[in-house]
């Protein structure tokens, strides 16, 4: 059983692959007392992307030290996959910033996340690696793409969740526009696009982040139906969506910054 690894705090930099490294996908599964589900989801994306041709990838569950050690569950699944990698963290919270964790010590050229309560099919990785193979810079799961959807969300949350998105389009609207779902928490990116830019995630987020600070230059949507969670208590908060929007307005400030110092 390998080393349980701490993540660093400091500054959120993805650096270069290292360059040793053969991995083709890093996915990194951000975990927050998730011991019920964490066993089901790393199996089923660990079958999906080991049924990829030639692909060598590495699964990273980066864990907020979890109440009911979500990362012991976790790390006792090393012992049967391989590419399994577990990171306790320890004095920082957020699943934000747990990504951008989980990316500074990924071997992988393309960097991918998704949820770890079976909320995001595994099998959609398959093609959202095909979208990366074909060279974008950024391939998305989508909701509201043709064929996506979310399964039995209650009229409150689709309510909430179609006015988080508008109130994106009327705080940043030249960021928000410029996916379909830039809610999604299920997509890969390539490496080479985040490399030494400083990241500053708020929440739950993290697409807008990098939408928001980092120059894509393609990207693709795939679409995908939102499960319901089988297990587990959901972590939607009023507090969510305050960071949401609190998010949104920094990166608001960011971008006007740019549009003075560019004038």
């Amino acid at each position: 059983m390998p080393v349980l690894e701490v993540a660093s705090t400091g500054p959120l930099l993805v650096g270069p692959r290292p360059s040793e490294s053969s991995v083709d996908l890093s996915m990194v599964l951000p975990t927050s007392n998730e011991a019920q589900n964490i066993t089901a989801v790393v199996e089923q994306l660990d079958a999906v992307l080991d049924a990829i041709s030639n692909l060598r990838y590495e699964i990273i569950v980066v864990d907020d030290d979890s109440e009911d050690r979500t990362w012991d569950h976790a790390l006792g699944l090393t012992e049967r996959i391989s590419c399994l990698r577990v990171i306790r963290r320890q004095g920082e919270r957020g699943l934000s910033t747990a990504v951008v964790r989980g990316w500074q010590l990924a071997q992988g050229k393309i960097l991918g996340v998704m949820d770890a309560d079976l909320q995001h099919p595994p099998d959609v990785a398959a093609k959202l690696w095909a979208e990366m193979a074909c060279g974008v810079d950024l391939a998305v799961a989508s909701r509201h793409t043709p064929g996506g959807g979310v399964s039995d969300w209650k009229f409150r949350r689709r309510i909430i969740s179609r006015s988080a998105q508008l109130a994106g389009l009327v705080l940043l609207p030249e960021v928000i526009a410029k996916v379909k779902d830039p809610m999604s928490g299920y997509f890969m990116i390539r490496r080479s696009t985040l490399e030494q830019r400083e990241l500053r995630p708020l929440g739950y987020k993290i697409l807008i982040e990098l939408l928001g600070r980092v120059p894509v230059r393609s990207i693709s949507e795939v679409p995908y139906t939102f499960r319901e969670r089988a297990d587990g208590a959901s972590k939607v908060t009023s507090k969510i969506y305050l960071e949401y929007v609190h998010h949104l307005i920094r990166l608001r400030v960011v971008s006007l910054n740019r549009l003075f110092r560019s004038g």
